[in-house]
């Protein structure tokens, strides 16, 4: 008996000691987090904060709203509309999705399910995969009410051009980021892009976001742009220039409007066109604006700004008479000629049947630098105050290396090279009566500026002379009836390696309106007309009267010549 109690009390004692090793290394143990944890928050609190942070906090963007961009009248030309990216983290989607909820995914997204499971099998590493991008509202939602874990929305925006192609060029587009890549969404992309801004949220471990814990920087909106164009002269000048296009089965062609008094591009316009809303059809060849960027030799269109320097170095009247006999001249190695021999001509019929011999004796009578000042200070050879990305300067040569031969060439519009925007330009110019104003994409309000290149009475003289281009020359399909039209037309060779070709043309016609007192001009350019007619006065200058009527009646801008209106008209406009 006293043997069993004696082992009864040591295995109470071991138990006893046992416990309290238990207890002692439990409380140990415990002081030892204790401390280490105190030693953790006292010492490295903030890194430990900083990391935890990292781990679950995200700074997330705010993605800013882009500028519209607006016609004169405040006409919607490109918005930004709202869309949805879809992402996933595809070890989290394939190992939380069953089948049939992929194949409800694969249908909301109008892919195959083949597709969807080729995509995340094959990206199984991708901590960030895009399964759809720009998804519309509708198409968003869709995907939104499946509510499958692991599948993520990103708020973005697309930007819309309601018009379409008829103000792609002017316009450009953005690209998928919505940031500007060509035209005017390229030139003012500070102003329209805005700035983003920045939230702080708390993401679960699928990346979901639990909380939105505070604004960092809000979002800074892009500002509007308001144009100078006319929607409504753009359209009616791309429908005037696309038949032109389709029934002289032409390469191109680029029709611009400017209000004189401003300098306001009221439309632009190029052939073949591109849809800014349609990326397959993102082609240099179709979205560059031609207007602004290609060069051409712009023939007879140059010549009134020849006889403007002629009439402002004194050495020329109005009504002074040039000797064309026998009809052609030789000047160099070079014979100019004229279809027919016009003999004494005075220098409205010069311009008016567009005589190469004539232009070329004003020429050669002229100084080379007062040549050249006129057409640099018109703005030949530079590039205009646009800022239109990818403008061309042309090219104009200086008046130190012409020859006689040169000066000749130039007079009747080879030699050098114009765009259409400048030729445009030097037509405003002689509309506001010599006073050169910056061309700008910008709706202007009140009075601009310019400097003035022309005398006044030169270029009244002039807008006179070019009359007679309407009423008895070259130009007679220019006409608008009850207006008076002062313009020129323009037939050129295109230039070919080594020389000129023989059957390749580009028609011109430049002019201003109303004659009297203008304030439109247009520049109409059509490049190889083919089907039997080239010239400008048969394929150009019909487009600039349909463009021209159509912009005066819009802008009720007053008729300057009623004598040759029907007296039935005045009638019928009285009812």
């Amino acid at each position: 008996m006293k043997l069993r109690r004696t082992e009864a009390q040591n295995a109470a004692r071991q138990f006893r000691v046992r416990g309290w090793f238990v207890l002692g290394a439990i409380v140990l143990c415990a002081g030892a987090m204790i401390g280490r944890a105190s030693y953790l928050q006292y010492f490295y609190k903030d890194f430990l904060e900083k990391e935890g942070a990292e781990r679950y906090m995200r700074d997330a963007r705010i993605p800013a709203h882009r500028g519209q961009v607006l016609d004169r009248f405040g006409e919607p030309l490109a918005v930004s509309t709202p869309v949805d990216t879809v992402w996933t983290i595809p070890k989290q989607l394939t190992a939380s999705a069953s089948p049939e909820q992929l194949a409800k995914l694969a249908r909301a997204l109008n892919r195959d399910n083949d597709w969807l499971t080729r995509r995340l099998t094959s990206n199984l590493e991708s901590h960030y995969l895009v399964l759809a991008k720009q998804l519309q509202p509708d198409e968003a939602e869709r995907v939104k009410s499946l509510q499958i874990q692991g599948v993520n929305l990103v708020r973005e925006y697309r930007r819309f051009y309601p018009a379409g192609e008829v103000t792609g060029h002017v316009l450009g587009f953005t690209g998928e980021a919505d940031q500007g890549q060509e035209g005017l969404e390229l030139e003012y992309e500070q102003k329209l892009s805005g700035e983003d801004g920045i939230k702080r949220v708390i993401h679960d471990r699928l990346g979901r976001t639990v909380e939105e814990v505070d604004s960092v920087r809000p979002a800074r909106p892009g500002e509007d742009l308001t144009t100078s164009i006319d929607l409504r002269i753009q359209y009616l000048a791309y429908r005037e220039l696309k038949s032109a296009i389709r029934e002289y089965q032409a390469r191109a062609g680029s029709a611009i409007v400017v209000d004189v008094r401003t300098g306001e591009i009221l439309a632009m316009v190029n052939q073949p066109s591109f849809n800014p809303n349609d990326r397959t059809q993102f082609e240099v060849s179709r979205y560059r604006n031609r207007g602004a960027t290609d060069i051409f030799e712009p023939g007879s269109s140059i010549k009134p700004f020849f006889i403007a320097t002629g009439l402002a170095s004194g050495k020329f009247k109005p009504g002074s008479v040039i000797d064309t006999n026998p009809g052609f001249i030789k000047v160099g190695v070079k014979v100019f000629e004229d279809e027919h021999n016009l003999g004494v001509a005075d220098l409205a019929t010069i311009l008016a049947k567009s005589s190469n011999v004539g232009m070329a004796h004003i020429a050669l009578a002229l100084d080379k630098e007062a040549i050249w000042n006129t057409l640099t200070g018109l703005g030949f050879g530079q590039v205009s105050a646009t800022g239109f990305p990818g403008e061309s300067a042309g090219l104009l040569s200086s008046y130190s290396h012409w020859r006689e031969l040169t000066v000749a060439t130039l007079a009747h519009g080879y030699g050098l090279s114009v765009t259409p925007l400048q030729l445009a330009q030097a037509y405003a110019t002689l509309g506001a009566l010599g006073v050169r104003r910056p061309l700008t994409f910008r709706r202007v309000d009140g009075p601009v500026a310019g400097d003035t290149v022309l005398d006044p009475q030169v270029c009244r003289d002039l807008i006179h002379l070019l009359e007679t281009v309407i009423t008895s020359g070259t130009g007679t399909r220019a006409a608008v009836h009850g207006y008076r039209i002062a313009g020129k037309t323009g037939t050129a060779w295109k230039s070919t390696g080594g020389g000129y070709s023989t059957d390749k043309y580009m028609a011109v016609f430049g002019g201003v309106v109303p004659a009297a007192a203008p304030r439109l001009a247009a520049i109409v350019v059509i490049d190889e007309p083919s089907g039997g007619k080239y010239h400008g006065g048969d394929v150009a200058a019909p487009v600039f009267s349909a463009v021209m009527a159509g912009a005066l009646r819009l802008l009720a801008v007053p008729p300057d010549d009623l004598s040759h209106v029907p007296s039935a008209t005045f009638v019928q406009a009285t009812r």
